[in-house]
């Protein structure tokens, strides 16, 4: 029978077909009240699919919820011989969390990477439909898999289509279509052909206002009426929700069954896996017999086939959630004795527990057990569930605690931090121990700092720490490190007197200490930075960058490591921030820490500009974006401010200027204004705005004890005072720069000083320290300032009427600035070159600017010389996406590989609009 009233729907979901079988991805979501026609529409797209579409298709249950990856496992865990094409990473991931190896849960990413692999193998060169129905009762750690595929898709030929009640925020933002009630005219035709004997008019009429088109509801409420109903004695109230009057119906028709054939139904209700072994095996247990089966089957409720289904997903759930508690626990008991232990103890162990009332230490152990598989295989949230339920059905009131403390942590660790505060509130009342107190105490303060983000934050984890001190030590500095950290982001916009209390607070807890453990030094050397200065801190900083890279970081050190990474720019050195920063972001991606990747990538991309690599840096840029985008990282645009700063693009480096000041001081984080104030000096000193780099550079001298992006606005401060003519102002950044870098003594501090005192200075002073600096420049390989400084002594050989020697470094600090990419400051050097009697070519525009943004960053991330599949893992897409779009970019730059791409894009950054 054709669908009624869907022509626009089923154009829609053919449309997302086609576009499949021709190569081009995409994922619909079909949404809309219970009952509307969703599954009618699926049935229908898979029963139109051409022959040669390779179908998956799948309906999630309510009760599989708290099932880590258990949705995802029923989609394409019989895919697996397909896993063997993928990168090792992705493959293990998959195996981790389907229970087939055991090893360190892998990040929530990586899983939805490898789940994009494996349908973009099973996919081949054909088409790939994969169809999940009631994908609003998909686990959370499933529905973030699928969610995070959906999104990346884009040239394997997959269609993926999610039907589901209301769209929740996992599947936000992907293409909606929202299935509503038929109109008037199909509605009374349905209603017509579902009661064939006719109905009187009243009835008919009422029936159709209350459906409001819903196919379900004028399919079957009719059913549910008397005949004297049908001959117009049916009133309906309106008082209760359609879903439930539909629901109400389909247990009207339900009610003339046997007594045990409802309880089968029942038990096929509680267990989501569609198993029929399962199902015979617990109704056997149950007394049931192949009568109740065939009854079941005849009154068109249950289906038994190759596996157990209903004719509707609301059957399922009306006859779970009408059923008696009684009922429910017999039939979860039946299930669970029928589940094998060794086969699945997990479901095994949630049938239990659905099956006990009171509380019971065997059950809460079993639950206890599966929150640790589940925490193997990455499901935070299901471990979470497993340990709440657990804790309920603890006798033993310290056990509870316990387990509440851990099904706490497990909700904060899955993003959940107000479920996580709702946990610890239980634990009022019961008898804690000093760890647990210590414990909650440290779990409220990262829930409730993670909620508000406010100033409170810094001292509650300061005391959750101090909490821990003698209870566990491991703990509690990882806890310090965290209040430091909260601080030192808080910087001015935060409490001063609270940064120090931290900060000393840290001091006289690691006071005499010898530890040599990387996560000790840079937790005591930062301390000493924040209550100290730099000076003091020096040698305890130094000490622990060594320690992180000769030591094999825990997960604690790789997430703390790259407070070694700053404080190796507090420090000055070049070298330990090229390599702190490369191993960071090479242990993050190999073992998968993507929340850990974004920070570590933003440091990497301020090596690759100190080393002049700005196309490394933009695409470290790109990778950050693209783990942004997938994962909701709160983390600032700094490295494209930054970028669009160096490269000299005003409208750019202004519009993210606004924006990061303004959450900055929406977050209260220093950090984010020290950070744009350095931007805009950077930039004005390219364009040679210099009263403008004065207004950003004054800003900041309060907070240069801060070091960071506050000191290096010192040395743009002094060149914009000495063009201005203000000596008083300049002298006093140079002396503020002198009290930051001298005690430092590295090349690159000693060469930075050297340049600044070279502008306060005049005659054969000034020429020693500019050349001073140059060596210094050059030995340290920091070509960026190299060329700055080449520009700034030309200008003073030309106002020396040292002409000749004046082009001698102008053209040197031209073609340097050119070659890395400082438009402005190459465009600044062009000027006085022109100015000294030399012209100076300008490059030809090229047509990189038509390339799309996935396009430049997939052509950035190969001109760096990685293959499809490295581009994939970095950009988060399919290797077939990337080799798509690479082909295009070849296209479209009239290029013929991968070699001509460094030309073919080098002019793109120099002829970005506001350049």
């Amino acid at each position: 029978m054709p669908l009624r009233g869907r022509r626009r729907e089923l154009a829609e979901l053919d449309a997302t077909l086609e576009r499949a079988r021709a190569g081009r991805s995409g994922a619909l979501v079909v949404s809309g009240e219970a009952g509307v026609g969703k599954t009618a529409l699926l049935d229908r797209m898979v029963a139109r699919a051409p022959a040669g579409v390779r179908i998956e298709r799948v309906v999630a249950s309510e009760s599989e919820m708290e099932l880590a990856y258990a949705g995802l496992h029923q989609l394409c865990g019989h895919l697996l011989d397909s896993a063997e094409r993928l990168p090792v990473p992705q493959r293990e991931a998959l195996e981790v969390v389907f229970g087939l190896r055991r090893a360190a849960a892998p990040s929530p990413f990586l899983v939805g990477l490898a789940l994009l692999g494996l349908l973009t193998e099973v996919a081949g060169d054909g088409a790939l439909l994969c169809v999940v129905d009631d994908a609003q009762w998909l686990d959370e750690a499933s529905a973030r898999a699928v969610a995070f595929a959906a999104r990346r898709l884009d040239a394997e030929g997959i269609a993926v289509v999610l039907a589901m009640r209301t769209v929740g925020e996992v599947f936000a933002g992907l293409q909606r279509l929202v299935v509503e009630g038929l109109g008037d005219g199909d509605a009374r035709e349905l209603l017509r052909l579902s009661t064939p004997g006719g109905l009187d008019g009243r009835v008919r009429d009422q029936l159709i206002a209350e459906a409001r088109g819903n196919p379900l509801a004028l399919r079957e409420l009719p059913r549910a009426l008397s005949p004297a109903e049908i001959a117009g004695g049916f009133a309906l109230t309106g008082s209760i929700p359609l879903e439930s009057r539909i629901e109400q119906s389909l247990l009207a028709q339900l009610e003339p069954l046997p007594g045990p054939t409802r309880l089968l139904l029942l038990l096929a209700a509680a267990d989501p896996t569609g198993d029929t072994g399962l199902l015979w095996r617990a109704s056997a247990s149950l007394g049931l017999a192949p009568e109740d089966f065939d009854a079941a089957r005849d009154a068109d409720a249950l289906t038994v086939g190759t596996r157990v289904s209903f004719r509707h997903p609301l059957v399922r759930s009306a006859v779970y959630r009408s059923a008696s508690p009684e009922d429910r626990r017999r039939v979860h008991a039946a299930l669970a004795d029928a589940t094998g232990i060794d086969r699945d103890p997990d479901r095994r162990a949630w049938h239990q527990a659905s099956a006990t009332l009171l509380a019971d230490e065997t059950v809460a152990a079993d639950l206890e057990r599966s929150a640790v598989r589940a925490r193997r295989r990455g499901g935070a949230a299901a471990a979470g569930a497993f340990l709440e339920r657990a804790a309920e059905l603890t006798p033993a009131p310290v056990q509870r605690v316990r387990r509440l403390i851990a099904a706490a942590e497990a909700k904060h660790d899955a993003g959940a931090p107000a479920a996580a505060l709702r946990l610890l509130a239980t634990t009022r009342g019961l008898p804690l121990t000093e760890l647990q107190e210590a414990l909650v105490g440290r779990l409220r303060a990262r829930a409730g700092y993670a909620l508000q983000r406010d100033s409170s934050g810094p001292r509650l984890l300061l005391a959750a720490a101090q909490g821990l001190e003698g209870l566990d030590p491991v703990l509690a500095r990882d806890t310090y490190i965290e209040a430091l950290s909260a601080a030192i982001y808080g910087g001015r916009l935060g409490d001063a007197e609270q940064m120090a209390a931290v900060a000393n607070a840290i001091l006289e807890a690691t006071d005499g200490e010898e530890s040599d453990r990387a996560r000790d030094l840079i937790l005591r050397g930062q301390a000493l930075l924040a209550a100290k200065g730099q000076e003091a801190a020096i040698e305890t900083l130094r000490r622990a960058q060594r320690a992180f890279l000769d030591q094999a970081p825990d997960s604690l050190e790789l997430h703390w490591m790259w407070f070694a990474s700053r404080a190796a720019q507090d420090l000055w050195d070049a070298r330990a921030l090229r390599t702190l920063a490369d191993r960071q972001v090479e242990l993050a991606r190999s073992e998968g820490v993507v929340t850990v990747l974004p920070i570590a990538l933003s440091l990497l991309m301020v090596a690759q500009t100190v080393d002049g690599e700005l196309d490394a840096a933009e695409a470290s840029c790109d990778e950050i974006d693209a783990i942004k985008e997938v994962t909701g990282n709160p983390l600032p645009q700094y490295g494209r401010l930054f970028l669009a700063a160096y490269r000299g693009q005003v409208d750019e480096t202004e519009r993210l200027a606004v924006r990061i000041r303004a959450d900055a001081q929406e977050r209260g984080e220093g950090y984010g204004l020290s950070a744009v104030n350095f931007a805009e000096t950077l930039l004005y000193n390219g364009l040679g705005r210099f009263a403008d780099v004065v207004v950003s550079g004054r800003r900041e001298l309060p907070y240069t004890h801060e070091l960071s992006h506050a000191m290096r606005v010192l040395g743009e401060l002094v060149e914009a005072a000495a063009h201005t003519g203000e000596r008083e102002l300049a002298e006093q950044a140079c002396e503020q720069l002198e009290g930051v870098t001298r005690p430092v003594g590295t090349n690159w501090a000693l060469a930075v000083l050297a340049m600044a005192k070279a502008q306060v200075r005049d005659g054969d002073e000034a020429e020693g320290l500019y050349l001073e600096a140059i060596g210094r420049f050059e030995r340290e390989r920091i070509p960026i300032m190299v060329g700055r400084c080449c520009l700034l002594y030309g200008e003073w050989l030309r106002r020396a009427r040292r002409n000749a020697e004046a082009r001698g470094r102008l053209r040197t600090a031209h073609q340097v600035l050119s070659e890395i990419g400082l438009n402005g400051f190459a465009a600044r050097a062009a000027r006085e070159l022109s100015g000294s009697g030399e012209s100076v070519g300008v490059r030809p525009q090229g047509s990189a600017a038509r390339l799309t943004d996935q396009e430049l960053n997939v052509a950035r991330l190969a001109r760096e010389g990685l293959t499809n599949r490295d581009i994939g893992a970095r950009l988060f897409v399919s290797a077939r996406t990337a080799e798509y779009h690479l082909s295009k970019v070849f296209a479209k730059l009239g290029i013929r590989g991968r070699a001509e791409l460094k030309t073919a894009l080098a002019d793109l950054d120099r002829t970005a609009p506001g350049a």
